[in-house]
């Protein structure tokens, strides 16, 4: 598993402005990469690379592993929609269908894995 970068304190924190309204760039990307760690955390793996420009990207699930160039599994979006998704405000088949997220390769998918965080209640 990849070394945390992102303390879970700092993290939680910069999830917690965003979803009060800052859209301050450097709580946004925290918040962004700190998910992706999570998200890496939960679905270690380096089948499906998750992309968050220009914030990050990160390698999850099991699986058959690339070895060079462009991965198989590439699933694609902007920081607002990976936010959504990741704290529940947002589900998968919404995203998909709204055309927010680019997906490509059989198992580019995040279906099942998300929210990372419960949605606020």
């Amino acid at each position: 598993m990849a070394r945390r970068r992102i303390s879970d304190e700092d993290g939680l924190a910069a999830v917690a402005i965003v979803r009060a309204g800052g859209a301050a760039r450097p709580a946004k990307a925290t918040a962004v990469r700190y998910l992706l760690e999570e998200l890496a955390a939960i679905a270690p793996g380096n089948t499906v690379e998750v992309r968050v420009p220009p914030f990050g990207a990160t390698q999850c699930v099991e699986g058959p592993r690339h070895t060079r160039g462009t991965p198989p599994n590439v699933v694609e979006m902007d920081p607002e929609t990976w936010l959504g998704l990741a704290t529940g405000e947002l589900t998968w088949d919404a995203a998909v269908d709204a055309a927010r997220v680019t997906a490509s390769g059989s198992r580019a998918t995040l279906e099942g894995l998300l929210p990372i965080l419960r949605p606020r209640d």
